[in-house]
């Protein structure tokens, strides 16, 4: 039980992280988006704004599917979605670790892992 309430809460934690860039993404890119995105060159948030927002509609996605994984009552199912939109997540995570930043890795990578972990722990109980 307590592996259950844990995956929830990392499934939960890693949502809340994609919202969060859903809202740099989309809303305010040209203002706090600088202040997060401090080695992209300022002068090119303006000209990527729609690219920007794009990326965060796909953000948006997944955490869309992460909150509804959490909201499924048969415990098959829950484990079963929240393992493929962990997965996404961890992919994302992957590729932007090996294009764009090391930290990426850590930041978008690493909380995945944790719940990947213990879903298919639950899984496989």
């Amino acid at each position: 039980m307590i592996v259950l309430v844990l995956a929830k809460i990392v499934s939960i934690i890693v949502a809340l992280m994609h919202l969060y860039f859903l809202w740099l993404e989309m809303f305010v890119w040209t203002t706090k988006g600088k202040k997060v995105f401090r080695n992209f060159p300022e002068d090119l948030f303006e000209p990527t704004k729609s690219m920007a927002a794009n990326q965060g509609l796909y953000n948006g996605f997944l955490s869309a599917g992460l909150i509804w994984s959490v909201l499924i009552d048969d415990l098959l199912w829950a484990a079963n979605i929240s393992l493929f939109f962990l997965a996404c997540v961890l992919m994302a995570g992957i590729y932007g670790g090996l294009s764009v930043s090391k930290k990426i890795f850590f930041i978008q990578g690493i909380p995945p892992i944790i719940g990947i972990i213990l879903w298919l722990t639950i899984r496989l109980t």
